[in-house]
């Protein structure tokens, strides 16, 4: 340091030189645009979390308030199997869900921008993806899905369509109007009754929501999610969000038996947590926005007929099924 020598007073006092000044002004810009980035990306995933827990309380609640889920709007197809006319997503958000949530604004399938949705998002494994514009888009097993025997299932494709909620979130929806009831929760399902099953029969509407509407980072896992409804009546509500987009997955990583899936999962940290089967049957939904491979995933369900069975999804067939936990398959942990 250079000592600079006053002459008033004949007093000495010690300054800071320019080149001085500059130097410390300038490492403090370093750690800033260091530090900064992270702070604030810390500060957002709070903000988003807290934001996305109170989005699901409200749906949850929405939800609980509608007798039936089924049968809104109306969908005609021709003897090719052409849909004619589709009213049924649109007829479902302005006849159904907003008697019972708050809804701003309402698009249908060809102005779904105006409603804050993007035309890509980010997946989970950090790839672009399109929008789904329909049903069949979300997932191709509600065009046709048919293994092990079971009856094969489709669903007539539907478009998408879109709305806005007063908190400012902007949601698109997937509606299956012909969804039915399970016809026995998952504490009661025996395994001679619904051992293997696809989730998308039961599937009556899947949301994306985007938190912040078009504003970035579009990305699923931070302003990007789902929120899944599964049963015409007695509905069940769920909104999985994995917990990582690598280290904390598992998948592709190791294959476990069922009681060091569920720890794994719980050691990670106090946030994480297996999916139970309807969770992972929305992730299953979901599949291509939760980069989810082929590999059969573990749920912490258990059968309740036997207790040495558990439930797991199995993404390349698009059903839900069971396997003895002293198997070994991958795990997909979840957020609470």
């Amino acid at each position: 340091m250079i000592y600079g020598h006053s002459t008033e007073g004949g007093g000495g006092k010690i300054a800071f030189t320019m080149a001085e000044i500059l130097l410390s002004l300038t490492i403090i810009g370093v750690v800033a645009a260091i530090t900064l980035p992270s702070l604030t990306g810390n500060i957002n995933e709070r903000t988003w979390n807290t934001q996305r827990k109170a989005l699901f309380a409200r749906f949850s609640q929405a939800i609980a308030l509608m007798p039936a889920l089924n049968g809104y709007g109306t969908l005609t197809e021709d003897e090719s199997g052409s849909v004619t006319e589709d009213t049924a997503t649109e007829t479902f958000i302005t006849a159904g869900l907003s008697k019972v949530l708050k809804i701003n604004n309402i698009c249908d399938s060809e102005h779904l921008a105006d409603c804050g949705i993007t035309s890509s998002f980010i997946t989970m494994g950090a790839s672009k993806i399109t929008t789904p514009q329909t049903l069949y888009d979300l997932n191709d097993k509600f065009q046709s899905a048919s293994a092990y025997s079971l009856t094969s299932y489709s669903a007539i494709n539907t478009n998408a369509s879109a709305f806005e909620t007063q908190n400012g979130e902007s949601i698109i929806a997937y509606y299956n109007p012909s969804c039915r009831t399970e016809y026995l929760s998952h504490e009661t399902r025996s395994a001679t009754l619904n051992t293997f099953g696809y989730p998308q029969s039961t599937m009556c509407v899947n949301f994306i929501y985007d938190l912040n509407g078009s504003k970035g980072p579009n990305t699923f896992g931070k302003d990007v999610g789902i929120i899944t409804v599964f049963n015409a009546t007695d509905s069940i509500v769920v909104a999985p969000m994995p917990s990582s987009t690598t280290n904390a997955t598992f998948e592709n990583a190791e294959r476990m038996v069922w009681n060091n899936a569920v720890k794994a999962c719980t050691q990670q940290d106090s946030e994480s947590r297996i999916p139970n089967i309807d969770e992972a049957s929305a992730m299953l939904i979901n599949k291509d926005f939760m980069n989810l491979t082929n590999n059969a995933l573990w749920t912490s369900t258990i059968l309740a007929s036997d207790h040495a069975q558990a439930w797991q999804i199995r993404p390349h067939t698009g059903i839900r099924t069971t396997e003895y936990k002293a198997q070994t398959q991958m795990v997909r942990c979840i957020k609470r």
